[in-house]
């Protein structure tokens, strides 16, 4: 299942930005392919879409969107098939996955305003007087 990444390289040097180019859309299409199989190996069904870690993937490649240089792009594309080797080739746990592509780097406090909604005046006074 897992092994089938394992013969895919990255060439030395790109040529080209052009090269560089396309082989970035290749890393994209085989990461998509392996989304599925990724999604079974940590039991992700439950918690996200396999549309949301494509966008997840396709996010992280348009973050480096700016960088021109091929041999730039061909380390950044190094690094991206070490960790999707390491994800499939079960390198990781299912909440090393969850916490980094599902969650994302802002972690959970998206809802910190609504934490002392239902405390009495004592206790955000307490809580206001008592943080260091």
């Amino acid at each position: 299942m897992s092994f089938t990444l394992r013969s895919v390289k990255v060439p030395p040097n790109s040529v080209s930005l052009d090269e560089a180019r396309h082989r970035v859309f290749d890393f994209f299409r085989a990461a998509c392919r392996s989304i599925p199989t990724i999604m079974d190996i940590y039991n992700l069904q439950d918690v996200v879409a396999p549309s949301h870690l494509r966008s997840v993937v396709a996010a992280e490649i348009r973050k480096h969107a700016s960088v021109t240089n091929p041999k730039v792009i061909d380390m950044l594309l190094f690094k991206a098939m070490e960790e999707l080797n390491n994800i499939t080739e079960h390198a990781k746990q299912r909440h090393h996955i969850i916490g980094q592509y599902v969650v994302g780097r802002e972690g959970l406090m998206q809802d910190t305003g609504m934490k002392d909604q239902g405390a009495s005046n004592f206790l955000k006074d307490f809580y206001k007087t008592n943080y260091f």
